[in-house]
């Protein structure tokens, strides 16, 4: 099936990459099954990261269809190209459309790129993950593929204002060997299985970042345990609990 939206699109990005002269480093896109289905995880810092997620199957010749939240679909420019690239709407008070829409995706071979933490980590840290993509791997009996990347939060992430200056901003990609989801296995076990994963290959991706804080007003980015100045995870949960 032709491609009149996605392509054009990864070229615009591809393009808008190289004018920000960004510093691409990724690892393990041989990971990445050459056919069938599979579901693609990642964690979440940024805006951007469904792009740089988006990046890594293109050696082997894939795209991914991601599940996004549905008011994206209903913003004036991003909405006609994510159904144009045929990504799943995910209405969050009724998410079984956008969980079976994602299951005929997986089952008729196609990769399915899933945030389990459902929102970006103001903390730059792994949040809770929620067990979707684990279930939809057992019902589609696919495997897992986790990934992590860093150093996206510095281009434009929540509550940040966008950076789309020739910063040269280095991005590191780390894609794991893919993880079985067997059926008789319980959901929860296989999530804190995938969540520890992602865990280690975004501390991996952390350890590879080539550049440090310049400053002591440029540590914003880092996480509180790694002696940067972003809010603690706990910190972040009661500002949402005040409102």
């Amino acid at each position: 099936m032709a491609e009149l939206v996605y392509r054009p699109v990864i070229g615009a990005a591809l393009g808008l990459f190289k004018a920000l002269d960004l510093k691409i480093d990724t690892q393990g896109s041989e990971n990445i099954p050459r056919t069938g289905g599979a579901v693609l995880v990642s964690n979440h810092i940024s805006y951007l990261d469904f792009i740089f997620d988006g990046l890594v199957v293109l050696p082997q010749k894939r795209l991914v269809r991601f599940m996004a939240k549905e008011s994206v679909f209903r913003h004036r420019i991003s909405g006609p190209l994510m159904r144009g690239m045929k990504h799943i709407p995910v209405d969050r008070k009724q998410g079984e459309d956008a969980y079976k829409h994602a299951l005929e995706s997986l089952r008729s071979g196609e990769i399915i790129g899933v945030f389990p933490e459902a929102t970006i980590s103001e903390s730059f840290t792994l949040k809770s993950f929620k067990s979707g993509a684990a279930r939809l791997a057992q019902e589609a009996g696919v495997p897992l593929i986790p990934m992590a990347l860093w150093g996206t939060q510095r281009i434009w992430t929540k509550g940040k204002p966008r950076n789309f200056k020739r910063n040269h901003i280095p991005i590191t990609i780390r894609v794991g060997e893919p993880m079985s989801a067997p059926a008789d296995e319980y959901a929860g076990a296989i999530t804190r299985r995938l969540r520890g994963r992602v865990q280690e290959l975004l501390e991996a991706a952390q350890r590879a970042y080539p550049v440090r804080p310049k400053s002591a007003d440029d540590t914003w980015w880092v996480p509180a345990h790694l002696g940067g100045t972003a809010p603690t995870a706990e910190q972040v949960r009661e500002a949402e609990r005040q409102g």
